[in-house]
């Protein structure tokens, strides 16, 4: 007998449809093709033994089963289940009219409980854009599938549930997710806030900047400065997922199992904070068996890479391509494979080897020219993709022992949220535009036109402090974005558009001007320390 088991393979963040072919005949032999890994050929075992500690006799029969499409390679033991209900259905121990309309996924342990697999939401999203009226899949992958609407989740614990529930012996309930209340009851639930921070009010400042425009930061200081104390609490003043969002982002991380048992969607941000050990591999996907890397798992939240110039130069060059694109492709001998990588790039360095270059207490040890060379480890291409760099110095004693807090996270992420409103507007008709980072040529010829008087200012500040000519597109980029803040904050007053284009004024461009520490060519030369000799 002839039977067919609907289950699924992923590639990429996306699964494709597979189906398992069971052929029962007479005799006993057990054969399987159709491009199987190791692990999916290692399933006999396991199937066989949860079979029989499950109480079920396995079939003497001659079994032939082929995974279609043969071109395409399967990998991983999440086929166990439905090629053990294929195994059950061909010899006739199931009626095969109950396997129709249900995808069938799970992976067998041999006392046969079915353990969670990877990559189960976008399962799902196949199994309901196929037709399928339900999916059978391990319980502790339920409540992630069950974001999926309009789809019957079946969350099983064991084989012999399985065959009681197609046997119709046993009723399971679908699970059931409230997305939208569970989505909106749980995000704006944060672990750090900037209320938190004393001082620094020039840093939370451009950090407010970076993530109203979507702008890749740099953070110059010495150590304990508080670097990474602000990183981590920058995803509490980014605008919230949107559900769009929240989906494609819970999609890579259940691809790349890292969602925690009984999870459902994403509602915060992604923070990823790779070592600075990391490889390129691993910081851009791929592998063997390929994987989304750290930019992916970054995706639609913060990229954090402290110790910036410590990461190897093959690790930071990988970056370059993704910054821009905001994809990965990944491309090996065996596959070909796209990952989106639309993050927000946050770094932080010492100004030098030692850490205490411009430090205004600390005297820096570092030889002639070894702050340059410090410097030099990043490389102008990777620079030219950083729109902020802050130069943060400690924070005095007077400030650090007050007891008053600053603003909240919540205070500085409405006024983010509404200048993404006006950027929204902006890019309406921009297909792939989504914030003032992303601008080309063309849109900041339109949107970030400057006067008589903002254009003398920034001839003059690229004049007198010799700027690269990647300073010029990045100082108008945030130079918008720090009009569209402006005009967020004073959109109820009398006679302002939010709707439309705010002039950039002389000291947006200023406060833009500000932010390129690191393109003043006097920035880590001999004169520059002249205060300590």
């Amino acid at each position: 007998m002839l039977v067919k088991i609907y289950g699924a393979a992923v590639q990429g963040i996306d699964a494709i449809p597979v189906t398992i072919e069971v052929v029962a005949e007479v005799g006993f032999s057990y054969t399987m093709v159709g491009l199987p890994d190791t692990a999916v050929k290692e399933s006999y075992q396991r199937v066989m033994a949860a079979m029989q500690q499950s109480g079920i006799e396995f079939p003497r029969r001659r079994l032939v089963m082929n995974l279609s499409p043969a071109d395409v390679r399967k990998e991983g033991a999440a086929y166990d289940l439905p090629i053990a209900v294929g195994v059950l259905a061909a010899a006739e121990k199931l009626p095969a009219d109950a396997l129709q309309g249900y995808m069938i996924m799970g992976e067998l342990s041999l006392d046969g409980s079915v353990l969670p697999i990877r990559g189960a939401l976008p399962m799902a999203i196949l199994a309901r854009s196929k037709g399928y009226k339900g999916m059978i899949l391990p319980k502790a992958n339920a409540t992630e599938a069950a974001v999926v609407n309009n789809l019957d989740v079946i969350g099983v614990e064991s084989l012999a549930e399985v065959v009681q529930y197609l046997h119709g012996k046993l009723e399971i309930a679908p699970t059931v997710v409230d997305t939208r209340a569970e989505f909106a009851a749980e995000a704006g639930t944060f672990d750090f806030d900037f209320n938190e921070v004393k001082g620094q009010e020039n840093v939370k400042r451009a950090f407010e900047v970076a993530c109203a425009g979507g702008h890749n930061i740099l953070l110059v200081g010495p150590p304990g400065a508080g670097k990474s104390m602000m990183a981590k609490r920058l995803p509490s003043i980014m605008p919230p997922l949107s559900l769009v969002e929240a989906l494609e982002t819970t999609k890579i991380h259940s691809v790349a199992g890292k969602l925690p048992r009984g999870s459902k969607l994403m509602t915060r941000r992604p923070f990823r904070a790779p070592h600075h050990t990391i490889s390129p591999v691993a910081l851009v996907g791929g592998g063997t068996n390929p994987m989304p890397g750290e930019i992916s798992l970054a995706h639609n939240g913060v990229l954090f890479l402290d110790e910036f110039p410590e990461f190897s130069r093959s690790v930071l060059e990988v970056m370059r391509q993704p910054l821009e694109d905001r994809r990965i492709s990944v491309s090996r001998a065996k596959y070909s494979i796209d990952y989106p990588a639309g993050f927000m790039l946050v770094a932080s360095m010492n100004p030098c080897p030692c850490g205490y270059y411009n430090h205004p207490t600390k005297r820096c040890t570092c030889p002639p020219g070894a702050v340059q060379k410090y410097l030099n480890r990043i490389s102008g291409p990777l620079l030219d993709r950083i729109d902020l760099q802050i130069e943060i110095l400690p924070v005095p004693f007077d400030e650090l022992s007050s007891a008053a807090k600053g603003e909240s996270s919540a205070a500085i992420r409405a006024r983010v949220i509404a200048a993404r409103e006006i950027q929204a507007r902006r890019f309406a008709s921009e297909p792939g535009i989504h914030c003032n980072a992303q601008m080309n040529s063309r849109l900041l010829a339109r949107h970030a036109a400057l006067s008589d008087e903002c254009m003398a200012i920034l001839r003059e500040a690229m004049t007198r402090f010799d700027m690269s000519a990647r300073a010029y597109d990045r100082i108008l980029k945030v130079a918008r974005t720090i009009a569209d803040l402006d005009t967020a904050v004073n959109s109820g007053a009398p006679g302002t558009n939010p709707g439309a284009d705010a002039p950039i004024l002389p000291h947006h461009l200023r406060e833009a001007i500000s932010y390129r520490n690191l393109d003043r060519s006097t920035w880590g030369s001999a004169a520059q320390k002249l205060p300590f000799a």
